[in-house]
Parts: C-alpha cells; sequence; structure tokens
C-alpha cells in the first residue's frame, strides 16, 4: 500500500490545487480529453468496438506513461507531486464554494438546465456535485492510488475522464460510449461506497448509516446516488427529484427524507466536511504509513 505517497499527495492537493498559479502548465487530464477528442474526431464510429478501441488505448497509453513515471522516479515527493494532479479536493470544494457568492457559475459544474434554476435549485444542484464528486475527485483516485500506486491513480483518471465525455446516453454516444461508461461503473463502485460510509462517519449521522443505501439504490447509476443520499441524510435534507436536463423534465427520486427547500445554509454546513476530512484522512494516512 502507497500510504506515504497518498498522504503527500493529498497535502500537495490542498495546498496548491490545480497549480492554476503556474504559466503554461497543462493538467494530466487535458492531454488524456485531447486525445480523446483526436481519436472521436479521426476514429468515430456508432459503435461499441469502436468506443472499446478508445478506452483500451487510452488506458494503454496512460498506463504506459504512469509505469514509466513510476520505474524511474524514486523520490516520493517528486512522485506524490505528480499524484496530486490526480486529486481535485481543493478545486471542487472551491468550485463548489464559490456558488454561495456567485450563484450562475452552476452552470460550469453541473449537466442540468441552470437558466430558470431557483435558488433553492442551485444549492440543491451544489450539494449533489459536492457529494458526488467527492467520490469521483477525491476517494475514488486516493483509493487507486493506495491499492496500485501512480499507474492506478492515471488509469483510474482516464477511464472516469472517458465517462465524462463519451458516457452519454444519447444518439451519439449510446453505443461508442458504452464500454467506457461500464466500466467506470466499475471502476466506482468500491470507492462510491466508502465516500458514502465517511459522510455518515463525519457527519456522526447514524440515519445516513443505515438508509444512505436503501436511497441512493433509485439512482440511475449504480453508485452517484449513495454518497448523495449519504449527504442528504446527514444534513436531514431531500435532494434528487424532477431535474431538466436538455429542455426535458427527468423525474428522478429523492435522495432524502426532509426539507425540499434548500438554503445556503445547507450548502454551508455541506461543504463543513472538508475540514473533517481533512483531519480524517491526513492522521489515518499518516498513522498507517508510519506502521507500514
Amino acid at each position: 500500500m502507497y500510504f506515504e505517497l497518498a498522504l503527500f499527495a493529498y497535502i500537495i492537493d490542498r495546498i496548491f490545487g490545480e497549480f492554476s498559479f503556474i504559466k503554461q502548465y497543462k493538467h494530466p487530464v487535458i492531454f488524456m480529453g485531447d486525445y480523446i477528442k483526436w481519436f472521436e474526431n479521426n476514429c468515430y464510429k456508432d459503435s461499441v468496438f469502436r468506443g472499446f478501441l478508445l478506452t483500451s488505448s487510452l488506458i494503454l497509453i496512460v498506463g504506459s506513461m504512469a509505469f514509466l513515471v513510476d520505474y524511474f522516479i524514486e523520490n516520493v515527493f517528486i512522485l506524490a507531486l505528480i499524484a496530486s494532479t490526480g486529486l481535485a479536493s481543493k478545486s471542487l470544494y472551491e468550485s463548489v464554494q464559490e456558488v454561495l457568492h456567485t450563484p450562475w457559475k452552476i452552470k460550469y459544474l453541473v449537466s442540468r438546465d441552470t437558466q430558470n434554476l431557483s435558488s433553492s435549485d442551485i444549492n440543491k444542484a451544489a450539494i449533489e456535485t459536492y457529494a458526488e464528486n467527492l467520490s469521483d475527485g477525491v476517494i475514488a483516485p486516493l483509493f487507486y492510488l493506495l491499492c496500485f500506486g501512480i499507474g492506478g491513480l492515471f488509469v483510474y483518471k482516464a477511464i472516469n475522464t472517458l465517462d465524462s465525455m463519451v458516457g452519454y446516453k444519447n444518439e451519439k454516444y449510446e453505443k461508442f460510449g458504452k464500454f467506457s461508461a461500464k466500466l467506470d461503473d466499475v471502476a466506482n463502485f468500491i470507492p462510491a461506497r466508502i465516500t458514502a460510509l465517511l459522510i455518515a462517519l463525519l457527519f456522526l449521522s447514524k440515519e445516513a448509516f443505515l438508509r444512505f443505501y436503501a436511497l441512493g439504490k433509485h439512482h440511475e447509476s449504480p453508485n452517484a446516488g449513495l454518497p448523495i443520499s449519504a449527504m442528504s441524510l446527514s444534513l436531514g435534507i431531500a435532494l434528487g427529484g424532477a431535474t431538466s436536463y436538455f429542455g426535458k423534465i427527468k423525474e428522478k427520486p429523492y435522495f432524502g427524507v426532509g426539507r425540499k427547500d434548500i438554503t445556503q445554509e445547507d450548502l454551508k454546513r455541506s461543504l463543513t466536511l472538508q475540514i473533517k476530512l481533512d483531519i480524517f484522512l491526513i492522521i489515518v494516512l499518516t498513522v498507517f504509513a508510519k506502521m507500514a
């Protein structure tokens, strides 16, 4: 297990985030996105097999590069610096927090229609995004970094990036993105459940512990509904419900049993999870790093 590497990577990410202060810096995920766009522009076909080729080729490229990095670089601080680019704790927190002051920026965080959202809808969308992306952007990358090192982390990021770009159930991507979407479901199966349990634990919510799965399993994703339900139950609110996507209302279940009017105070309370998560992860990783 790579406890020391994960500890340093998490601390670096919490301090520096995406290194946006460095001119000409290009995040590794952007390179992955560039390859996906190139493949789509040159090799797209409405076919599951063609989507499989995209997924397998990107994983091969990313996995090979990560293996070379791990093989030639032995300094744990340099490896942690590289690994930190696969985490998104600081950027996720700051992006969601920004919605408190500039609500219209919610459009950059969600795929739902945002032009006619009420203040309650904006707060709800921000909390859902924060809960769901704690798994995708923080816990899942840490999980694969701990288990498999740099290679595991960046292969996961490749899978997650593929899902975010081509894993849609629409006419263009239904077949082309099917393999990457299913692979993303598999990759996030354990991390999503860990995330939900951590949310319940850090909010000391017995109800979230006992009910997050029963409510979260009704989400169309086998994973996304679990941390959302845990957050909803911990805060005593009802997330989910009817949501507009591409001009059409999509009926979704509620992932909670509390009130449906979501306030900025609810959003602020959800964000208090961050400091609790920081303390918990740093203590746990430090203890296991010393034991290893």
